[in-house]
């Protein structure tokens, strides 16, 4: 359970992450799906056309110009188990989720600190006080003065 009260696991699935909250903070409109619009807003400044271009192609599995819930899933759920060459790659041969965990971590020490964290949030309209975000890092097996990995900033995803 994360510091709000969400539940970290789905019910119907055994250990499986529940994205729903991740989800639902990208679609900015609340249209029940994520548009190129909605990755603009999102990520505004940290993240260029390129690359919201490149999450697009590398999720929109219907290529309808949308990422619905479960495109969605499968990105993240392919991240976060992902191995040797079942990695989903971009056109730079990089992960998507770990170009976003780049453009988060300011200060490139390869960890998602509480300023990082403070920073992009606040920048992307979210009110959360700095003992949620220790929380959050905590939750991502972190340390409060280090960070979270790309891996402990997956499971935050998660949450």
């Amino acid at each position: 359970m994360c510091p709000t009260g969400s539940v970290l696991h789905s019910a119907a699935g055994a250990g499986k992450p529940n994205l729903r909250s991740a989800f639902d903070v990208l679609d900015v409109d609340r249209d029940g799906k994520i548009s190129r619009e909605d990755l603009r807003t999102s990520y505004g400044g940290f993240v260029g056309d390129d690359m919201i271009v490149t999450m697009m192609t590398v999720a929109d599995s219907n290529e309808d110009g949308y990422v619905e819930f479960e495109d969605f899933e499968k990105v993240l759920d392919s991240s976060i188990n992902r191995n040797g060459d079942e990695k989903r790659k971009n056109g730079t041969g990089m992960n998507v989720m770990e170009d976003v965990f780049k453009v988060i971590d300011k200060d490139g020490d390869g960890k998602v600190g509480v300023e990082d964290l403070k920073s992009y949030l606040s920048w992307a309209g979210l009110q959360v006080d700095d003992d949620d975000i220790k929380a959050m890092i905590k939750l991502g097996h972190g340390e409060e003065n280090g960070g979270v990995t790309y891996e402990g900033f997956l499971q935050i995803l998660s949450l």
